[in-house]
């Protein structure tokens, strides 16, 4: 078993009354290291949360996408360190042009998460999808940027907890509490 399909079996056993989800697996690393295509990220996300539901079959689950990283947007990886300037920055040294071979970006990664929780939450009302650039977003970057490119520094990690408390607590979100 993968170590996503550990993590992915460990998520299924436990009681919950809510759980959040990178997919089941770094999304963002999948991209950084250039590891999968589009015909395989998405029968795996499938199967993920096929696992997940399997234990817990009512659970709200918000699914979540990467923050905004402006080097992978666009750009498939891997991505590959650049000391020019004197810190440690990264870039993506792939070809955009080899995004219709199934190459992942962000945006393609997004846009698949986005398509597979509309697609399933016709028959799951409890799934959700949450883009992660609502929670550190052109605007938040603009502001705290990301120190090298790829991680976002303790006030961007503070943004970005600020923002899904909000989102996903806060109300009209798929964890807030129902009254009434």
């Amino acid at each position: 078993m993968t170590r996503s399909g550990v993590a992915t079996a460990a998520t299924a056993d436990p009681p919950s009354n809510f759980g959040a989800a990178a997919s089941g697996f770094d999304r963002i690393n999948i991209v950084n290291s250039d590891v999968m295509r589009l015909r395989a990220f998405t029968p795996a996300v499938h199967g993920f949360l096929d696992t997940v539901r399997e234990g817990h079959p009512t659970t709200p689950l918000l699914v979540v996408s990467a923050i905004l990283c402006p080097v992978q947007e666009d750009t498939p990886g891997p991505l590959a360190p650049d000391l020019e300037g004197g810190s440690l920055r990264f870039k993506a040294t792939g070809d955009p042009a080899e995004r219709t071979a199934g190459r992942l970006t962000l945006n393609i990664i997004r846009d698949e998460l986005a398509r597979i929780v509309e697609q399933r939450s016709a028959d799951d009302p409890n799934l959700h999808y949450l883009d992660g650039r609502d929670l550190y977003g052109a605007a938040d970057y603009a502001e705290l940027p990301l120190p090298d490119e790829v991680h976002p520094d303790p006030a961007g990690h503070r943004r970005i907890a600020e923002n899904f408390a909000r989102l996903a607590f806060g109300d009209g979100g798929p964890f807030a509490t129902k009254t009434g």
